[in-house]
């Protein structure tokens, strides 16, 4: 039994989505609404202490953290992380790139608390904006690279892909046109058309 306590728009949440369904490991969702701060909920802390989301139960493990996650899948089944160190080294630069740099400035609680403090002079959204404009600026300039192929290493999804798909569904949802980013519009072009990242989009999983 493998339990994914998440939320549908959380876009560390979607990562492991995606995760488990190009594994094929069928698994529980559990909803935990973030507008609702359920994730500050004592029985939520008491499995993930920093209160945040996703959280994975398997193999007698309670797991935290996506990336940790994605790794985690890896060593147990294998085919997110390309086999050579150099390739390995890539792949973790590139999700790094979006899920350490983009994603948690931009994440629910920054966004308010920009809002909050700037009394509305910076909304949430131009806050968002910009910083995901400055960060898909950097990751276009990372893919223009030899070992970018058909997806962002090579020909095969890796966990960086995993990372591409959700910041390219937050940036669209804040106005931004994606297509000015050739190599990652072309790459999202591709992930689009596969069934297990389809079946991920919050689209699919919302209450």
């Amino acid at each position: 039994m493998i339990t994914l306590y998440d939320y549908w728009r959380s876009s560390a949440s979607y990562r492991v989505r995606i995760a488990l369904n190009l594994l094929r490991l069928p698994y529980t969702a559990v909803p935990v609404n973030l507008l609702e701060r359920a994730q500050k909920a004592p029985a939520h802390l008491a499995r993930n202490p920093q209160g945040l989301v996703p959280t994975l139960e398997i193999d007698g493990s309670i797991l935290t953290q996506s990336l940790a996650i994605i790794e985690y899948l890896n060593d147990t089944h294998g085919g997110l992380l390309p086999v050579d160190a150099p390739g390995r080294a890539r792949v973790r630069a590139l999700s790094h790139a979006v899920a350490m740099e983009i994603a948690p400035i931009c994440n629910l609680s920054v966004r308010n608390h920009v809002a909050s403090l700037t009394g509305g002079a910076f909304s949430a959204d131009d806050w968002q904006r910009h910083y995901m404009t400055a960060g898909l600026d950097s990751l276009e300039r990372m893919l223009d690279a030899p070992q970018t192929g058909v997806f962002c290493h090579e020909d095969t999804v890796s966990m960086a892909d995993l990372c591409l798909v959700p910041q390219v569904y937050n940036a669209r949802r804040a106005g931004l046109d994606v297509t000015s980013w050739q190599t990652i519009a072309r790459i999202m072009a591709k992930l689009e058309t596969i069934p297990a990242v389809q079946a991920a989009h919050p689209d699919e999983v919302k209450p």
